[in-house]
């Protein structure tokens, strides 16, 4: 099957800022795609230049198998922008009207579904409208038409943590039903949740990409270290072991120790024998471990956070976003 998106050595320059080097990314059909980075790491660069508003400097975008800025493509996505600009004379009620005229959309049912369930009132103007509350209005004209393709830029930015699992379940049940879905943020326990594949950028770079359960495998394992009363903590010990790393003291006691590492715990637990321990557990590594692996030596292209594009704030209905 063609991917959705296909970015082949992409490259986006500002001047003498380069915000996007040498972009390989692929996201196949019927997934939930994690693109994550901290500010500044280029992806709203990159989303814009999927929705043919930005053109790349040099290398290739290709979203639905097509170029980005041919007619035709946007109305095929549900796209929701990091800045999203709203009528201010309109009702939330006329807004969503006027974005269903331009898709086309003639079956309101799911389009009222998502009203009632992320609580927004189409009688209320939108001047006045607080961060959470357009939120709210952009994700209901990006899932209302039930789009081949979402392309959702900080999607939770001002929601509540009620309305947060709200539009998670909403992304799961646009995956169950066929469509793939772009999420773009900083918030990594919500992309750990519904994620099936996940990238990560650093400086403007592709740092990782694959499966989300492999990413999190290639974290440092971490180790938490309980000793008996009385027994010596070998902190100093610890810390020289080759494949050990952030060892400290987790107690207020001082006899429990946590610790990362790196490769076979064969060397870890070789030391430890013969020691009086009461626990020792290994959780499993979660996404915002590794995310903060891939960051530990960044080494940023240009500018880093100064490099991304000023994006401005886009109109959803003009986007291609309702």
């Amino acid at each position: 099957m063609t991917p959705l998106i296909e970015c082949t050595d992409v490259t986006k320059k500002f001047g003498d800022f380069t915000a996007l080097s040498r972009l390989n990314l692929t996201v196949p059909q019927g997934v939930v795609y994690g693109y994550l980075g901290p500010n500044g790491a280029g992806k709203s660069t990159t989303i814009r230049m999927l929705m043919g508003l930005s053109r790349p400097t040099s290398g290739r975008v290709r979203v639905l198998g097509q170029d980005p800025t041919d007619p035709g493509v946007r109305g095929r996505i549900g796209y929701l922008p990091g800045e999203l600009r709203l009528d201010d004379r309109l009702t939330i009620g006329q807004t969503l009207a006027s974005w269903g005229r331009l898709r086309g959309l003639t079956d309101t049912a799911h389009r009222d579904d998502l009203v009632q369930r992320f609580g927004v009132d189409p009688s209320r103007k939108v001047r006045g409208l607080s961060t959470g509350n357009r939120r709210k209005v952009g994700l209901v004209g990006a899932f209302m038409a039930r789009p081949e393709l979402l392309i959702l830029d900080e999607p939770t930015n001002g929601l509540d943590p009620l309305m947060q699992q709200v539009f998670l379940t909403a992304v799961e049940e646009a995956r169950d039903n066929g469509q793939s879905v772009l999420l773009s943020s900083h918030i990594l326990s919500e992309v750990e949740r519904v994620a099936d594949q996940v990238a990560v950028l650093q400086g403007g770079r592709l740092a990782a990409s694959g499966p989300t359960k492999e990413l999190r495998r290639r974290a440092a394992q971490r180790f938490h270290i309980a000793f008996a009363e009385g027994e010596e903590v070998p902190l100093t010990g610890l810390a020289a072991l080759d494949g050990a790393s952030a060892v400290e003291r987790r107690s207020p006691d001082g006899q429990e120790v946590s610790l990362a590492w790196a490769g076979s715990p064969d060397a870890l637990l070789a030391f430890l024998a013969g020691r009086r321990i009461t626990t020792l557990t290994a959780p499993e590594p979660d996404l915002e471990e590794a995310f903060l692996e891939y960051y530990q030596n960044d080494a940023p292209v240009g500018r880093g956070a100064a490099a991304e594009e000023p994006a401005g704030p886009v109109r959803q209905g003009v986007s291609g976003g309702s």
